[in-house]
Formats: C-alpha cells, structure tokens, sequence
C-alpha cells in the first residue's frame, strides 16, 4: 500500500509524456493485448474453475469470448472514434467552426467485482486504453486465482507505468480512492405454447443460475401469469435436470459460491419461501442448488436485496398492470426481462418501466453485444460500457470554436450602439 502514491505519480509521468495518447500505439497494444488473452486461455480457465467453479464453456462464452470481441469491435473503430468531429454552430458564432476533440481523462481506476473477474476487469480496461488513459487495475480480494493469473497477463502486455494491478482487500480499495485519479470506473451491486414455454424456462433456467447466480443482471424474481404457472414450472425444473444434473450441488460443472460469508447469507434466503426446486446445499463446496421459491412476502429479506446466488423467488399475477405497478414501486432495476409475444404487453412494459437494459425473450444477452451500451439507471448505477461506450466514457470531449479573423461582430461588444436589439433578434 505504500507503493500506491508512487505508481500513481509514475503513470501520470507516463501520460504527460505522451506514451499513450498515439492512435498506432493504443491499436497496437490492443492488438497485443487479444493476443495475450489467447496465450493465456487455458490458464484463465483454469483459474475461473478454482475460483467459481465454471466450466470451460461458461467460462469462454461468459468471459473470455465477449473479452476477444470486445477487443476485434473496439479495434475496427477506434480509428474513426478518435477523430475530432464537426458540429453545428449557431448564429450568433457566425464565421467559426465547432470541433468537438475526444481526448482521455488521465490516470485511471477500475475496480472490478468477483462474480465476472476477468470480463469485468477487462472490457473497462479495453475502453480506457481505447481512449488513451493509463490505467490501476484493482481486482477483487475474492478471486485470487483469477486475480494472478490476470496480473500475469497483463504484465506480460503493459510496462507498470501504462497499466498496474493493485492485488488485495478493502485497505487497498480505501488506499487507491485517496489517490488523485483522473476517473473511477467501479462495478458492483445495489420473467402461449409448449415450445415457446420451453425456450422460455431454459432462458430464464440460464439467466438466474449462470455463474450460481452471481450475475448482477440476474433475474432477482419471477412474475408468471397465475394459467401458466404449473407449465413453467415444471418446464423450468426439467431445463435444471437437463443443465445441472439430478444433483446440481454435487455436479463439479456448477458454480460455487465464491465466500462462506455470502453463501451463509444465501442459505438464510431459503427460510423466506417454499422452494418448488432445490434447496440442497454443500457446506463443503459453498454450492446451493438451483431453487425456485414461492409463497414469499414482498417485505422479506430475500426480496430486499440483491439476491447474487441461486435463489429465485417467484409471483404470480392476474394483470399485466399488477407487474408494472409492482416493478415500479421498488428501485429501477438495472436488467429486465420479458417474455410475450403480445406486442401491447411489450408496448406497456417497455414504456412504463425504467431500468438499465434487458431482452424480449431472452436473458443476459443484451450484455454480450458491443453495439449496445450496458449501464444503469437510477439505483441500479451511474454511466455506461461496451463498444464505442466504453471508449466514450473514458474519454472527454474537449470543445473548441475556432473563429475566423476575417471579419468581427461588433454587436457583441458594449460599445456597439446596436448590440442589444441585435442581441435580442438573434437570441429569441
């Protein structure tokens, strides 16, 4: 910890000597950075299992897939992001051009959270080396395979100077917001026919239990009209059977929980309702089945919080307008899904309810494009990332008016006789 003035002194003489800000030199670290990702492929599998306990295809096509994309996307269109760009100019700035110049904050920070340790440290790391920033990288104290093994991928990319890792708990998390950073960027907390019913239960069986759970765009509760809910249900159960096991606890391709801490406090969850599935649990493992839970009170502790585990409450409704008057009442989410094919019901939904992104029939795959940003709204969180958001929430937007020399608007100085009628004909 008593290094961290020092690195940060360090990496603002590496910006201010201007290392980082060639468009060349970012593509080309970028470049380097894809491929240090593939070299480290196996490893970085390997330390999700330890770590969370996810199987090479969750951990490809959750982490390290959307982490290769993220860069080819960037990458493909930095070029014409870094360029100033020409906007309008009024009136009254007659004879002059407005430029807006994107340039980067600095020295920066990202803390990253444990439940998606490699794509959430990562793809904000993309964007700020995009937009020409350094960067202090603090993983989180939960994931420690992860942890090293991406500090040895990026040493092996960035001097120390361009990017650090800063490994440890909360003192050095307090430590690094004394620091005189340029920009922090942090990530963490605060649901018809037989075969779209089934489509239905596997996508929303996949959105919750992904990862155990500890996804912050997971669904934190179901609302299933009262005529289906039996069909669901039981729809939902076999898609667990089909994913997980007869066993899920005990299947070593299904997530654990990442601390005794969360998973105590996940199990205290399961006395809120009657679970319909699941409930199992091994203390030696940190794994909680997938669980549906009904009969839960809105004012119980597992609907008061951000659930991060594998616990899923479930309501019924007679109404659309009882699932929008419900949603409404409690903090704007940051993720949201809907399943219909009735357009009004879309319609209704999507124009009464505010909340950060989501799907219409399906769950978690709006974070997998980076066409589209990924932030929240409200409660659920402050700015957005992906593609060209990324690069634009680490980059200022300096702007300039260049005017000519070629002739002057006397009007706007005191002296003029005629200034204020002028003023007032141009400013209505």
């Amino acid at each position: 910890m008593n290094s961290i003035p020092s690195i940060i002194s360090k990496h603002k003489a590496y910006f201010a000597a201007g290392h980082t800000r060639p468009l060349e030199s970012r593509l080309n670290i970028l470049r380097k950075l894809k491929q240090a990702v593939r070299t480290h492929e196996a490893d970085l599998i390997a330390a999700l299992y330890q770590d969370l306990h996810k199987s090479e295809q969750e951990a490809y096509s959750t982490e390290i897939g959307i982490v290769l994309e993220e860069i080819s996307f960037v990458m493909k269109r930095l070029r014409k992001w870094s360029k100033p760009k020409r906007v309008k100019t009024p009136l009254t700035h007659l004879g002059s051009k407005s430029i807006i110049i994107p340039e980067p904050y600095g020295t920066v920070l990202v803390i990253a959270p444990w439940n998606y340790p490699l794509q959430l440290a990562l793809s904000p790391l993309i964007g700020a080396i995009a937009a020409g920033n350094t960067v202090v990288l603090k993983p989180s104290e939960y994931t420690p395979a992860v942890s090293a093994a991406l500090s040895e991928l990026i040493s092996s990319v960035f001097p120390t100077d361009y990017v650090a890792m800063a490994e440890g708990g909360p003192d050095v998390s307090t430590a690094l917001l004394q620091q005189p950073f340029d920009y922090i960027f942090f990530t963490g907390s605060v649901a018809v026919g037989k075969i779209i019913m089934e489509a239905a239960a596997k996508r929303i069986v996949f959105g919750k239990f992904t990862n155990a759970g500890q996804t912050c765009i997971a669904p934190d509760y179901l609302f299933v009209h009262e005529d289906i809910k039996t069909k669901l249900t039981e729809e939902m159960k076999r898609a667990i059977r089909e994913f997980y096991g007869p066993k899920p606890e005990r299947n070593p391709q299904y997530g654990k929980i990442v601390s005794e801490r969360h998973y105590q406090r996940l199990l205290s969850f399961l006395n809120d309702g009657i679970p319909l599935t699941g409930g199992q649990s091994d203390p030696n493992h940190h794994k909680i089945a997938p669980t549906i839970l009904e009969q839960v009170r809105d004012d119980s502790p597992v609907m008061q919080e951000e659930i991060f585990g594998p616990i899923l409450p479930l309501f019924t409704y007679r109404n659309i307008g009882e699932v929008i008057e419900k949603v409404q009442s409690r903090p704007k989410p940051l993720a949201l899904y809907l399943f219909t094919t009735n357009k009004e019901i879309e319609r209704a939904v999507l124009g009464n309810l505010s909340f950060g992104g989501g799907c219409i029939n399906d769950t978690l795959m709006h974070v997998a494009t980076p066409y589209l940003p990924f932030g929240g709204v409200g409660e659920s969180g402050i700015g957005s990332y992906h593609g060209f958001d990324s690069f634009n929430t680490f980059t200022h937007k300096k702007s300039v008016v260049k005017q000519t020399n070629r002739f002057d608007f006397a009007f706007r100085y005191p002296s003029s006789k005629n200034g204020l009628r002028m003023i007032r004909k141009i400013l209505k």
